[in-house]
């Protein structure tokens, strides 16, 4: 579906002021006039390319739009509140490496969640693959100028994320995908990973664990600074000895750090990972380094997909509803549509699942 049809057509947005006569505060915007001028063309190309209607050439509207993005112009926001239709699309930006997202069970979920809500609204999800953050926030100012999606889910939180600012200079309705303390009081939905975090910790402690490992994703990701911050006041509140290897969630790399944990000075006893794909990879390491499972190491994973539990043996994880998860955040992106005051949503605290793969140290 291409938004900004029905002949909608964006207005040329002046200057503002605000504040008493004779005091007010001159707020420069940049105009269509403006990308007209830079890019040789007339206002009303502008208006066809930034709407993405017909009237333009293909390298016209390319260079229209890459021009905007560098004054980085936004709609006037009374000329898109003139216009009542909707393009009926929400949009998701997944900044990982198209093999990840193949390995990774969490994003199938995750999106399989969001679908299941959309398919009931005929509303269609705009799903885009990018190489990194600044490619994705490329993509909302094109989304935006294009009026191509209705609102956009953003995952991934950062600490201080750039794309906070951003999404509300665009005034592009968005939820996020994580806690409050990372969402700059934004609308957001999130799974409590403090609590989660402190459960896996108090399992394997109450096992007689006291050398823990933590194989974690990415630590610029804000959920993954949240659970750095957790495993360090539990291990300390527990009396481990622990240690973090930060990955970026590949089976890979899950592989190589379980590896090199299990055959270097300090080898834990137990290792949590940061998602199932990695946990998988790991306990293929173990096993061909020749030790047991749970005899010789505990093995803890994160979210609970269906590969915890048909590997031999299944694995211990903190368990919550991924599909679920995804469902929420796209009805409250819905609500927020719909008029609702934004706000976070606590959806669940994930829970501790316990299976073959936990056991007491080795004596």
């Amino acid at each position: 579906m291409t938004a900004g049809g029905n002949g909608r057509t964006l207005k040329e947005s002046g200057p503002a002021t605000c504040g008493p006569a004779g005091e007010g505060v001159v707020v420069s915007h940049v105009t269509i006039k403006e990308i007209a001028r830079r890019c040789g063309v007339s206002q009303g190309a502008v208006s066809y390319a930034l709407n993405n209607r017909p009237g333009v050439s293909e390298a016209t509207r390319a260079r229209v739009l890459k021009v905007a993005a560098e004054l980085e112009w936004v709609p006037n926001r009374a000329a898109r509140q003139l216009s009542a239709a909707r393009s009926e699309t929400f949009g998701l930006v997944l900044a990982r490496t198209a093999q990840t997202l193949i390995e990774e069970p969490y994003f199938m979920g995750f999106v399989g969640g969001v679908e299941s809500v959309l398919s009931e609204r005929s509303y269609a999800l705009a799903l885009q693959v990018v190489a990194d953050l600044a490619e994705e926030m490329a993509t909302y100012r094109k989304w935006a100028a294009e009026r191509r999606v209705d609102g956009v889910i953003v995952v991934d939180l950062r600490v201080d994320d750039p794309r906070i600012p951003l999404l509300r200079k665009l005034d592009l309705p968005a939820v996020l995908v994580g806690d409050p303390e990372l969402a700059g009081g934004m609308p957001c939905v999130w799974t409590n990973g403090t609590a989660a975090m402190n459960a896996a910790l108090d399992h394997v402690a109450s096992l007689g664990h006291r050398a823990v490992a933590r194989v974690a994703g990415p630590p610029d990701f804000g959920e993954i600074w949240i659970r750095d911050r957790a495993f360090e006041f539990a291990t300390c509140r527990l009396g481990l000895t622990g240690q973090v290897r930060h990955t970026d969630f590949s089976a890979v790399q899950g592989a190589t750090t379980t590896r090199d944990l299990l055959t270097g000075d300090a080898r834990p006893t137990a290792i949590i990972y940061d998602n199932d794909l990695m946990a998988v990879a790991g306990l293929a390491v173990v096993q061909g380094l020749g030790l047991r499972i749970p005899d010789d190491i505990t093995l803890v994973a994160w979210d609970d997909s269906t590969l915890c539990r048909i590997t031999n043996p299944a694995i211990t994880a903190m368990s919550h509803n991924i599909v679920g998860y995804g469902a929420e955040v796209t009805r409250r992106l819905l609500e927020l549509l719909s008029g609702a005051r934004p706000q976070a949503h606590l959806y669940s605290t994930p829970l501790l699942t316990i299976r073959e793969s936990s056991g007491p140290p080795p004596s």
